[in-house]
């Protein structure tokens, strides 16, 4: 039985509402990991300068994203944007099997002619 609410649910443009969800899903995936991560540093503060000058914020970086991918590949997310940033941030395509739970040549099989197309776009 067709009525007014039917017909707009099933006609309607949803692009721009299914974009909004992707977004606040990855968002929640960011939030997520700091919640198992624990805090950053505040900058400026102590800690925050204690890590000046060492490979600390980057392998804490490496790690948040190395989560992040595993919460969102859990959740059915596009690994692409996440993986781009693992990539250019200097994860191995090992790092990134091992958080998908694959080995490295199915991981760099199934991605990473995507993500040099994002990185190398003139090929």
């Amino acid at each position: 039985m067709d009525d007014e609410w039917s017909t707009t649910a099933l006609t309607v443009d949803v692009t721009a509402a299914a974009s909004a969800v992707q977004v606040a899903a990855v968002a929640e995936a960011g939030r997520q990991a700091d919640a198992i991560l624990g805090p950053w540093p505040v900058p400026g503060g102590i800690e925050w300068h204690a890590e000046e000058g060492t490979d600390v914020p980057v392998r804490r970086e490496r790690a948040w994203q190395l989560l992040q991918l595993r919460i969102g590949l859990g959740a059915g997310l596009d690994p692409l944007p996440t993986l781009v940033g693992l990539r250019r941030h200097g994860a191995t395509w090992e790092e990134i099997a091992r958080a998908a739970g694959m080995s490295r040549p199915a991981a760099h099989e199934r991605w990473a002619a995507d993500v040099s197309a994002v990185l190398e776009p003139s090929g």
